[in-house]
């Protein structure tokens, strides 16, 4: 059986994020939602995504296949109820389709908004990421299921004694390394990925992961819930915020209540706010309206979406919104929206040219030896730019 993570409208409600990415292949707890299902279903993976993405995130469509909403994490009451549905059979929460299962000829033609002639209704809440914010205020649920998911059963790698782990629920693989730390897990489990390092002087607070060749520098304060996904670099103060991949924060300054996308670098002394002076509810630029949202949180900070960059001392406001591949440096704070490819600051913005932003980024691929900037990702950014012409009127 082949497993088709689909999107709805939700991949519009969560730009700038979805821009490079289809919904399921965000990161929230440990794993993508993507590499979730495919750890509960034992079953590799495909998506059906907006057409620019697909040249990178391909379809493949077998003789029989599940169609799963990628804005949907698994969990017990959902598999079983997708485990029930035979071919033809849909699955929904109200007009939301989460789960249907289709045979070669109707997959080719799937449409999430078509009627289905056998629907079972889920009656379950489960964790959905439908808005930016999501990822964080949803991270702590999905990293106490990932980190039982993927520790079950075994027993964590032994690390140096110069550390103090405070509780039971700590987890190292074989390959991670952690000298003169403090872990504390009373709050939430602590996940160590392989050829990961913890440097001397870090004091973590679970709920927290390091991903797979990332880094915790030295003296870093690290609250929960936070997940530093794969390559990347940190140190400073981070609280509940979420590094999706091949991303660094790793000077001092603050990140909380944030989402940071893949290939952003953070200069030194950066820090975002995450509440309003007057304590009010912060709202988000949102993409399908063209103005700001009530998020109905009074702590939310930074979205930054992919190949974003900052410079030193750069101030956040509570509540940014950052684009796709935007520059920011100088003083001051920058406005609340920073466009896709955008380049300035507080002072003023410019247009970032694709021709500038493609030397840079080669250059920040050639870092990683398994990674190519090749027609795929290039393609994707030429598009997206082309999408968010109209926001770049400075």
């Amino acid at each position: 059986m082949a497993i088709i993570l689909f999107e709805d409208n939700a991949h519009q409600t969560l730009l700038p994020l979805t821009f490079t990415r289809p919904i399921a292949d965000l990161r929230v707890g440990i794993l993508t939602i993507a590499e979730k299902w495919r750890k509960h279903l034992n079953r590799d993976f495909s998506f059906k995504t907006e057409d620019y993405l697909q040249g990178k995130f391909p379809l493949k469509i077998d003789a029989d296949n599940l169609f799963i909403n990628g804005s949907y994490c698994p969990d017990v009451h959902l598999l079983e109820a997708i485990d029930k549905l035979q071919t033809g059979e849909a699955l929904k929460r109200g007009e939301h389709l989460i789960a249907v299962r289709l045979g070669e000829s109707d997959a080719k033609g799937f449409n999430a908004d078509a009627e289905f002639d056998s629907v079972t209704e889920f009656d379950h809440v489960s964790v959905t990421i439908r808005f930016p914010e999501d990822i964080f205020r949803k991270n702590d649920i999905e990293l106490r299921k990932d980190f039982n998911l993927l520790t079950k059963g075994r027993t964590s790698a032994a690390i140096s004694s110069t550390n103090t782990i405070i509780g039971n629920d700590f987890f190292a693989e074989d390959t991670a390394i952690a000298e003169c730390s403090t872990f504390n897990t009373t709050n939430g489990p602590i996940y160590l990925g392989n050829t990961t390092e913890v440097w001397e002087g870090s004091h973590i607070r679970g709920a927290f992961a390091l991903c797979e060749h990332s880094q915790v520098k030295m003296g870093a304060k690290v609250y929960g819930a936070t997940t530093v996904g794969p390559y990347c670099r940190v140190g400073g103060e981070l609280n509940n915020a979420v590094l999706w991949g091949y991303s660094s924060k790793g000077h001092e300054g603050y990140l909380g209540n944030s989402v940071v996308g893949e290939w952003c670098n953070m200069g030194a002394d950066t820090n975002n706010s995450n509440l309003k002076n007057n304590y009010a509810e912060v709202k988000l630029w949102d993409y399908t309206t063209q103005r700001f949202r009530k998020t109905g949180l009074q702590f939310c900070g930074l979205i930054m979406a992919d190949h974003a960059k900052c410079g030193i001392n750069t101030m956040f406001n509570t509540g940014t919104v950052v684009g796709v591949s935007a520059n920011i440096f100088g003083a001051g704070f920058p406005r609340n929206f920073v466009p896709d490819f955008a380049w300035g600051g507080a002072q003023g913005f410019e247009v970032y040219s694709v021709k500038k932003m493609f030397e840079t980024t080669e250059k920040v691929f050639e870092r990683r030896d398994h990674r190519s900037f090749d027609e795929n990702e290039q393609n994707i950014l030429k598009r997206v730019f082309e999408l968010t012409d109209a926001f770049r009127r400075f």
